[in-house]
């Protein structure tokens, strides 16, 4: 157990990672925002949400160049990118669901 969280807790400081290099690109804010249907000022907010660190890193995955520069940018393999999506909450598909 204290491993997955371990596991979590890394992944999360990788996401929190992910939305600062989002957020400081003019190029890729914008998109993220359209793509997100948030705005800029509900940002804060928004992080608190389950599955938000998780769409982050989708983001970043769902675009190949994206996915480079942000991987040479933290010094990680792009895969890593994937390994984290799947320790966050909602970033993965075999966790539980509440009916």
């Amino acid at each position: 157990m204290q491993k997955n969280q371990q596991s979590q807790e890394s992944a999360e400081a990788l996401a929190v990672q992910a939305l600062g290099f989002v957020a400081s690109d003019a190029e890729l804010l914008p998109r993220f925002l359209a793509i997100s249907g948030i705005e800029a000022h509900q940002i804060r907010r928004a992080a608190q949400e389950p599955g938000f660190l998780a769409g982050v890193l989708n983001f970043i995955l769902a675009h190949e160049p994206t996915l480079l520069r942000f991987s040479q940018e933290v010094g990680i393999a792009p895969g890593e990118i994937g390994s984290a999506l799947r320790a966050l909450p909602l970033g993965n598909d075999d966790h539980e669901r509440s009916a």
